[in-house]
């Protein structure tokens, strides 16, 4: 099963955090067939929020919400099931400063394709 790790953190914590050290878990994690995916992100203050409302788009500069915490990259991990994910969750290096939210994911195109076939049959 996949799931995605949001790795969030204080940003003036990022420094307190090696860069070695993410990414050596992250060489582990794809050796061994667990990461699908994996990137850092630029700091929040690169972010733009897109929103679309009565058809207009509508830009913001900045995050989403103001936290203390900011959303600082992802992994997209290949687990048995949540609790492994969890195991592996607590091993990313963020998470000894910040934390990590390990959510499934919800597999919609193979959901819609299923539907697809349905109606064909």
């Amino acid at each position: 099963m996949k799931y995605l790790c949001l790795v969030y953190l204080d940003e003036k914590r990022l420094d307190e955090l090696p860069d070695e050290d993410c990414v050596e878990f992250d060489t582990g994690i794809r050796k061994n067939g667990q990461c699908l995916a994996s990137e850092a992100l630029q700091s929040v203050q690169t972010a733009t929020t897109v929103r679309v409302r009565g058809g207009k788009l509508s830009i913001t500069d900045g995050p989403f919400a103001e936290t203390k915490e900011q959303l600082a990259g992802f992994y997209m991990i290949e687990a048995r099931d949540l609790n492994e994910a969890i195991q592996l969750a607590g091993k990313i290096p963020p998470a000894r400063v910040g934390c990590v939210e390990v959510r499934p994911i919800r597999p919609i195109r193979e959901t819609v394709a299923a539907r697809a076939q349905q109606t064909i049959t």
